[in-house]
């Protein structure tokens, strides 16, 4: 899985495969809360597990997200930005 600022490893530290689905947000951000909630209900209804990056910690994806947060990517490319669908992700999932 790939994403902006580079390659994404094959597994985690655990030895799992790296969650599907990756929500790009930052604090404070009532859209970035929205999608948190729908990725988190659909991928638990799904048995996935999802990850999710603070844009401001790097320039590289402030610059990249700054204005499009949230922003979703599921299996290492872009998926939504600002709104996710909870039927769009499920139907990305299966």
């Amino acid at each position: 899985m790939t994403g902006p600022g580079g390659h994404e490893p094959e597994h985690t530290e655990l030895g799992e495969p790296p969650p599907r689905v990756v929500l790009y947000s930052k604090p404070g951000c009532h859209l970035c809360d929205d999608a948190r909630a729908v990725v988190a209900a659909v991928c638990a209804e799904l048995g996935e597990h999802f990850d999710e990056v603070d844009i401001t910690t790097s320039e590289e994806l402030m610059s990249a997200f700054g204005e499009q947060i949230p922003v979703t990517y599921v299996d290492g490319e872009q998926h939504d930005f600002w709104r996710v669908d909870a039927q769009r992700l499920r139907a990305a999932l299966v």
